[in-house]
């Protein structure tokens, strides 16, 4: 048992090491392969297939079903090292040949036999062809180790086993996380306690083929990913001209807020001067002027309006009247029609309702007294008190013949 120990050990310790020198080979120059610690890529397995002595096999006779479980933590790209475990069910009784002697092993139990071996793997399409930052969707893989194999039953058997195969996996997902595979292997029982299984050697008539198929699960990283990832490396020549324009832009960003701030500082000092005359011009007093263009009137009559109305009343078309026998009786003169209004109320209201008073009295005259439009004009003057001192007297409509 501690000759088995060692060995194993050494084994364990080999693939390590080799795992860590491989990857540093498989680093292109300036760029890194991450992540590697402790708890990174890890992943987990299960298959099952059927096992059948390497020699001796008889087609669909001796076959044995399989079932494994496998866990390997990789240590770069090429390398990982991990526990692969076996159970074979309910098997055919096995002949084992040693020095022309032929013995036979029959478990009749459930549960033929056990084998828990520490295995090493290595991919070799990263070892050939490199690793590009992520799995290929298809990856030969290679395996190997050697486990302690335990057979039940009447004939129980206890031997150290050494296990060959070839893992081929297609990874899946946008991720990559999952790896589906068909693995045929050979694995050879060394050394036993039995006393006809004391030849330490690799012996075809101890040996067993196996075909699996499996599925494993890459666990998430550190970085995030369930796969290695390639990070580039710089030097310092590189990292030194990066520093320098890194300085150089804090110089112009430094520049720039400068600039900003005297632009902002100007701006600032504006908007005080100007809020500083609005507050002057706001406590001056205010001297309104209010220019009042008197429109005399050579034409006496004029209609009067009520408040806030713009329709020609009955009681003001005489007045209409008289101007429409003025025009009839001068055929040349031009009567220009001025509308006003009273100063209550808003200013633009009031504006529009001296238009329209213009506007009423002359539809009257052209559509009751048949006066052509083009010898009349109208305007709006808006408001006023100054027409007459009575402020109800000056919502009126006046004329003034243009050509006097």
């Amino acid at each position: 048992m501690k000759k088995i120990s060692m060995i194993m050990a050494a084994v364990a310790v080999s693939a390590s090491v080799c795992a860590q020198s491989t990857e540093n080979a498989q680093s292109t120059p300036g760029t890194a392969i991450v992540p590697n610690s402790a708890g990174d890529n890890i992943y987990i397995g299960a298959n099952f297939g059927a096992s059948a002595p390497l020699k001796g096999y008889k087609f669909m006779s001796n076959l044995t079903p399989e079932f494994g479980l496998r866990i390997v933590k990789n240590f770069g790209t090429v390398f990982g090292v991990g526990i692969d475990a076996n159970m074979h069910f309910a098997s055919t009784p096995d002949d084992y040949v040693l020095d022309g002697k032929t013995y036979r092993l029959d478990t009749k139990t459930f549960v033929d036999n056990t084998n828990i071996s520490l295995i090493g793997t290595a991919n070799l399409s990263n070892l050939f062809g490199g690793y590009k930052g992520e799995p290929r969707c298809f990856e030969v893989i290679g395996l190997g180790g050697f486990g302690w194999g335990h057979r039940f039953g009447n004939s129980e058997l206890e031997a150290l086993t050494s296990k060959v195969g070839l893992d081929f996996a297609v990874n899946l997902g946008k991720e990559k996380a999952v790896q589906v595979y068909a693995e045929p292997s050979i694995t050879w029982d060394l050394l036993g306690s039995m006393e006809v299984l004391n030849a330490l050697d690799y012996h075809n008539d101890r040996a067993h083929f196996t075909f699996k198929v499996g599925v494993n699960y890459k666990f998430k990283n550190s970085n995030g990913k369930h796969n290695f990832t390639i990070e580039q490396l710089r030097d310092q020549s590189e990292i030194d001209a990066l520093n320098a324009r890194i300085n150089d832009l804090r110089t112009t960003i430094s520049a720039n807020e400068s600039r900003m701030s005297r632009a902002l500082s100007e701006k600032d000092a504006e908007i005080f001067r100007l809020k500083k005359e609005l507050e002057e011009c706001q406590t001056k007093p205010t001297t309104v002027v209010e220019q009042v263009v008197k429109q005399t009137a050579n034409l006496q009559p004029t209609v009067v309006f009520g408040q806030g109305k713009s329709a020609v009343e009955k009681s003001q078309e005489a007045n209409i009247s008289l101007i429409a026998n003025y025009m009839k009786k001068h055929p040349e003169a031009k009567v220009k029609i001025l509308g006003y209004a009273s100063p209550e109320g808003n200013p633009e209201l009031n504006q529009k309702l001296s238009e329209a008073r213009a506007n009423a009295v002359k539809d009257v005259l052209v559509k009751k007294y048949r006066i052509s439009a083009d010898r009349l004009e109208t305007e709006g003057l808006g408001a006023t008190d100054k027409l007459f001192d009575e402020v109800e007297f000056n919502r009126v409509a006046t004329f003034t013949d243009l050509n006097k």
